[in-house]
């Protein structure tokens, strides 16, 4: 009777107190009493709330709000993707909004089955708010470590370290470790508590938090299909760099299980090719070649959907294609200039003698100097040809502007942490800019698909059609709502008309043998699959094909100019110089071929210019489009031997038998120009004693 009215004051105690938070200091106070109290240390962040509930107090500190009773003990903690900065409770719930950066989102809390939110949560790649939990257990003196472990049991990293502490007893240690397993954490903290227990000796205990991470992960909407970033895989536990700490350890079994974790949750993480073949070529050393051609092949299997299937670095190839092909057209559009103007160099001197001069005729007549400009004095065929090289020109500096700009757009965070929708993702999606179209459409209706919204989805998804990825996902709205013969009808139509799509293929019962698939049956067994758009498609919504960028500099000239992700001022300038040129020689097809003697036809600087630069002495000729070409072309790509430019991803320039094959082609370049260069001379010769005098012919 004694402690049931005991109880029930207590219970009326604790009815009538009230959280109260000065400074740091959290006191639960029953009028003049405090009934407990609770210091939370500065780097846990800035504090909100309190909130009381009946008798549950909400507190939020940093990134995190936590639950606590009547008797001050820790029931759970909700991790939010931003700095908390204010609970408050509507309608029956608790409401929490977050901060991060410029975006203001709000959660609802729901205490009634743990601590939970009843909204997708997509953590952005900020470590600061993914290793908040490790941050704060590492500040902790050791002294104070128990009092911190009491204080927070739903903390793992300081269960973690009272393991450590506790190494000479190993019930105790284990214990803790087991303590450790036991709360729910976001992927990111599952990351980096299973390196920690790595490190500290618990390689089974590291392996079921690394499980657990990838259940989180698939919880929260990520997919293997979908690119990552290095500093979103940072913040995500820096899985990769802990696999580099290993390999250099030489601890191949440990590094075995963590290398499978990335490929079954992040095989597109930036890097990866080069991790990939780390590892490949370890296990080589360590007679393991099977193994190593294994993953040898799994990294060529990630190049299907990438940009003409180079793989996921495709673009930074693309870029150096195109700066060796400007540099080739920049070499045979100088070599040619320089030798028509060495041919025409005497007869425009004479002709622009009555005018003025040279040069000071442009200011006396303008008009009539333009007339004698060299171009003037090339037939039609190598004016052509001149047309032709500047055109190229062009292209080519548009072909590595677009690859600079696809390169920067499609390195945006919003595409590259794993995947789609949230708040923080909605938000840098909604400034990309993403040029209308289907694959737009698709990455809108992807972000709205996965934050719940299947309305807005299939809105989405019906602008893309008839896009194959747009139709498998539409078949899985109509799984969802019960339609199960219209789904099947959607994943029919997106295999037939992409027949290689492993989404509508493993959602038809094929079974196909990719990594996504396999993913997908393990954590999220009995759910369709959604399509994810590729490299191509990413690269199609963010800036469009070369032609598109052409266009845009037509339509906007001021654009190149002007400093940008992508872009590059000095490019710009490259690339109007080139269309002026390009503009100016295509206007000259039209100009009248002023008249040029036999005898100054091919003088002897011309001659000398003809042998050294093969191709400049006969473009009148298809001989000579051809040489000047090949000629430039090897020069260009042999110009890294002098260490002023570089091509490193066109690996195939780089090795012995790339330029062994460019030297060869140089040195057969001159021997063929010669051969020609002579045969045009007899035929020269020829024509001048046709048109000379008979008294000269004898």
């Amino acid at each position: 009777m004694r402690r049931a009215l005991l109880a029930l004051t207590l219970l009326a105690q604790v009815a009538q107190a009230a959280p109260v938070l000065e400074g740091r200091t959290l006191r639960y106070e029953d009028g003049p009493r405090v009934l407990w109290q609770r210091t939370y240390p500065a780097v846990m962040g800035d504090l909100s709330g309190p909130l009381q509930v009946g008798d549950l107090t909400y507190v939020g500190a940093g990134p995190n709000v936590y639950v606590l009773n009547a008797a001050g003990s820790v029931l759970g903690r909700a991790d939010l993707p931003g700095l908390v900065t204010s609970i408050d409770a509507s309608g029956g719930a608790v409401l929490v909004t977050t901060q991060e950066g410029s975006l203001t989102e709000r959660y609802t809390l729901d205490s009634s089955a743990g601590v939970t939110l009843r909204e997708r949560v997509v953590l952005p790649p900020d470590a600061q708010i993914t290793g908040h939990l490790a941050r704060v257990a590492d500040t902790v003196p050791a002294a104070l470590l128990a009092q911190a472990v009491t204080a927070d049991p739903t903390n793992p990293f300081l269960a973690l370290r009272e393991a450590r502490a506790a190494r000479a007893d190993p019930y105790r240690a284990l214990t803790s470790v087991r303590r450790a397993l036991a709360g729910p954490l976001p992927f990111p903290a599952w990351v980096q508590l299973a390196a920690r227990l790595d490190g500290a000796g618990y390689p089974a205990a590291a392996d079921l938090a690394l499980g657990r991470a990838q259940r989180d992960a698939a919880a929260r909407g990520l997919d293997p299909e979908l690119p990552v970033s290095r500093a979103a895989l940072y913040a995500y536990g820096n899985p990769s760099g802990y696999v580099g700490t290993l390999l250099t350890q030489n601890r191949l079994a440990r590094a075995d299980v963590w290398m499978r974790y990335l490929r079954d949750l992040h095989p597109r993480f930036e890097g990866g090719p080069a991790l990939y073949a780390r590892y490949a070529a370890v296990l080589d050393a360590q007679g393991r070649s099977g193994e190593a051609e294994q993953w040898r092949q799994f990294t060529r299997s990630l190049n299907a959907g990438t940009l003409y299937n180079l793989g996921p670095q495709g673009l930074r190839g693309v870029r150096d294609a195109a700066r060796l092909a400007t540099l080739t057209l920049l070499i045979a559009v100088a070599a040619a200039l320089w030798a028509l103007q060495a041919r025409a160099w005497a007869t425009q001197g004479r002709d622009t003698a009555p005018l003025g001069g040279r040069w000071r005729s442009w200011l006396r007549h303008p008009l009539a100097r333009a007339r004698r400009v060299t171009v003037s004095y090339t037939s039609l065929g190598e004016r052509l040809l001149l047309a032709l090289l500047a055109a190229a020109l062009v292209t080519a500096l548009g072909g590595w502007q677009w690859s600079n700009q696809a390169s920067a757009a499609l390195r945006a965070p919003a595409l590259n942490l794993g995947t789609y929708g949230g708040g923080w993702s909605a938000a840098q999606l909604a400034d990309l800019s993403l040029r209308p179209g289907p694959d737009a459409a698709l990455l809108g209706g992807l972000a709205a698909q996965l934050s719940g919204d299947d309305g807005e989805a299939r809105d989405a998804y019906t602008r893309a059609l008839p896009d194959p990825c747009a139709q498998n996902n539409l078949g899985v709205i109509a799984q969802a709502r019960g339609d199960d013969a219209q789904a099947r009808d959607r994943y029919r139509a997106a295999l037939s008309a992409r027949p290689d799509q492993e989404a509508a293929a493993f959602n038809l019962g094929l079974n196909p043998a990719v990594p996504g698939a396999a993913f997908q049956r393990a954590h999220r067994p009995g759910q369709p699959r959604l399509c994810y758009p590729d490299q191509r498609s990413l690269t199609r919504a963010v800036t469009g094909d070369l032609s598109v960028t052409l266009v845009g500099a037509l339509r906007s000239p001021q654009e190149l100019y002007t400093a940008g992700a992508g872009r590059s001022v000095r490019l710009g300038v490259a690339l109007t110089a080139a269309g002026l040129l390009a503009g100016v020689l295509i206007l000259s097809l039209l100009l009248p071929r002023a008249p040029v003697s036999v005898r100054r036809a091919r003088p002897l600087g011309y001659r000398a210019l003809g042998l050294l630069l093969p191709g400049t002495s006969v473009m009148d000729s298809a001989w000579g489009g051809m040489l000047l070409l090949t000629w430039s072309t090897a020069v260009a790509a042999l110009a890294p031997r002098t260490g002023l430019v570089g091509f490193p991803d066109v690996p195939v320039l780089a090795g012995a038998a790339g330029q062994g094959a460019l030297l060869g082609t140089l040195v057969a370049t001159y021997v063929l120009n010669t051969l020609v260069f002579v045969g045009a001379e007899i035929q020269h010769r020829r024509r001048r004693r046709a048109d000379a005098p008979v008294g000269e012919r004898l």
